[in-house]
């Protein structure tokens, strides 16, 4: 009896050639993931008959919300995915979603915010995240302790990751 409290509290260790498939499947569903969302994103603006933004400008303009950052905390706050975050504020200034303003403390540093039409975008994100919140636990068949367990790995693969490149494994 008490070796099955035992394993049930503290799991066996897989050797290496347990973890590889899983390990690498779960790479593959995250960036499989990411651009799902980035299409359901399109898709909502496609229904609302915009094609102002893209679904990665789109997102980005979601995550920025109310905040004032500059392109750097962009990256490192993990609020953009893509490759080529200054092009795509370029974009969003000239296209008037994006304040841009010098830094008052740093003038080498440039603060960007919002403007009424890029809260706009985010409140078409926000609306849809909303409406999946609805949802995604009856249609979707995910339930809140499945989304917690999923949230509890995912932070502890991306603390393994940052690790890796912080300490150099």
């Amino acid at each position: 009896m008490n070796s099955v409290l035992k394993s049930e509290v503290m799991p066996a260790r897989s050797n290496r050639s347990d973890v590889k498939p899983v390990y690498i499947e779960a790479l593959t569903l995250v960036e499989r993931l990411h651009r799902r969302l980035l299409d359901v994103i399109k898709d909502e603006f496609d229904r609302r008959g915009r094609c102002d933004v893209n679904s990665v400008q789109a997102l980005l303009l979601y995550n920025i919300g109310d905040k004032e950052l500059t392109a750097g905390e962009l990256r490192t706050r993990g609020y953009y995915l893509g490759s080529n975050v200054s092009y795509n504020v370029k974009k969003l200034v000239e296209m008037n979603y994006l304040h841009h303003a010098r830094s008052r403390l740093d003038r080498r540093s440039v603060r960007i915010s919002l403007t009424p039409k890029g809260k706009e975008v985010h409140d078409v994100v926000a609306a849809l995240y909303d409406k999946h919140v609805q949802t995604v636990e009856q249609i979707g068949g995910i339930s809140v302790d499945e989304f917690s367990r999923l949230n509890n790995s995912l932070n502890r693969l991306e603390r393994f990751w940052t690790d890796q490149i912080r300490f150099r494994l």
